[in-house]
């Protein structure tokens, strides 16, 4: 995929979500995505696609008859790739769809983790700068901070991805500190 290809899906993301906190959540996972994207060898434009357009139908359709269904039917008519819609269905636990490939697993892994570290840095006085792996880890053991976060789905992603657990801390940090103006987390 191309720079113009990220320019049409971040102009589809701000057509479909009109909410700040929602586009920050998706640069957050698209940061986090690219990261793991460029760590691996992928497709830097994909993952960061994947991850920009995983939830832009869920301001409208937040059902889980709907999302990410009618996303995924707007995005297949655009004629995006296959890879892609089956990670952001496989995103979705109640979808059916197996998450059988790196960029899936992926999805999956970041989306739930990177919505809590934002969580973590919203009540930090230095946001995302310093935070560690460990400081994250606590404040998962606390049952009712960012209680809506699911904790569950974290530990899958982390067992899907096969990576442990700090590590994978520590990669969705880096990934979002490098968009962390753009996430609100600067």
């Amino acid at each position: 995929m191309t720079r113009q290809d990220y320019d049409n899906a971040l102009a589809l993301l701000h057509e479909w979500t009109e909410g700040d906190s929602l586009r920050r959540h998706a640069y957050a996972v698209e940061a986090a995505m690219a990261h793991y994207a460029r760590l691996s060898g992928e497709d830097e434009y994909l993952w960061r696609i994947t991850g920009l357009l995983h939830d832009m139908d869920y301001e409208k359709h937040p059902t889980p008859e709907e999302h990410p269904f009618v996303g995924i039917e707007e995005l297949r008519r655009r004629g995006y790739p296959e890879e892609m819609l089956e990670a952001i269905l496989g995103h979705a636990t109640y979808s059916g769809v197996a998450r059988t490939t790196p960029i899936a697993k992926t999805l999956f892994a970041v989306d739930e983790l990177a919505g809590f570290i934002t969580a973590v840095a919203y009540v930090r006085p230095s946001k995302l700068e310093g935070l560690t792996p460990k400081s994250v880890k606590k404040k998962l053991k606390d049952k009712r901070f960012a209680a809506a976060v699911s904790r569950d789905d974290i530990r899958m992603g982390i067992d899907e991805l096969g990576i442990d657990m700090d590590e994978h801390i520590r990669n969705v940090i880096e990934g979002m500190q490098a968009d962390a103006a753009r996430i609100g987390l600067a």
